[in-house]
């Protein structure tokens, strides 16, 4: 019994240290080091800031303007994971962006996050508006008011797939937006502005 022990033990600890190393060798990236904001800039519009790991971004309704935390770097094909708490207001997880010199801040696709509507949905800043805008019966069946919701975005060529705790919420095939560009996360002009993301995190195709 004893020798069963013992080699059990050991077992479990490889068993373990190999989840962990499959778990760390997932090719996904964090985009931000936990206590700053370097690799990303601020489009004037609002207030973004780091608190414990939190990527805090907040705006009154007295600024019209979209507040813009946006990534320095380009990018053209990846899957984009994090998790957001919408706590007042509508943002986005932008992506395939360029950056314009408007109230707007970018033109392109973003993911819809925000208190309530649109959850998951496509829309298309600077062009087509919503091109995928979910229902709010299909809403209630994935997101979580008040908590934390994980988003991923995944962007190959023209395919797009957006999913909120993993229920697929919007699917595009040969779509003929923009293949490549920043991404950036969005507090909306004009509204009372709360939203909170952590474990933002890419991985490069």
């Amino acid at each position: 019994m004893k020798r069963i022990a013992a080699i059990a033990v050991p077992l479990a600890l490889l068993f373990l240290a190999t989840r962990a190393a499959a778990a760390a060798d997932d090719g996904f990236v964090p985009m931000f080091d936990g206590k700053t904001l370097d690799g990303w800039h601020v489009l004037p519009g609002g207030n973004w800031e780091i608190k414990d790991g939190v990527v805090v971004g907040t705006s009154p309704r007295t600024e019209g303007r979209h507040g813009l935390l946006m990534t320095d770097k380009v990018f053209k094909d990846f899957t984009v994971r994090l998790k957001f708490k919408a706590v007042k207001g509508n943002s986005g997880l932008y992506f395939r962006v360029e950056e314009v010199k408007s109230g707007v801040g970018a033109h392109g696709f973003q993911a819809e996050i925000a208190d309530r509507g649109g959850i998951g949905g496509l829309y298309e800043t600077g062009g087509r508006a919503w091109v995928v805008q979910p229902k709010p019966e299909q809403i209630k069946e994935y997101f979580k008011p008040g908590e934390w919701n994980e988003m991923t975005v995944t962007a190959k060529g023209r395919d797009v797939t957006v999913t909120v705790n993993g229920v697929t919420t919007a699917e595009l095939k040969n779509d003929p937006g923009r293949t490549e560009g920043h991404v950036a996360l969005q507090l909306h002009g004009g509204q009372d502005m709360h939203v909170e993301f952590k474990d933002v995190e890419i991985r490069e195709y």
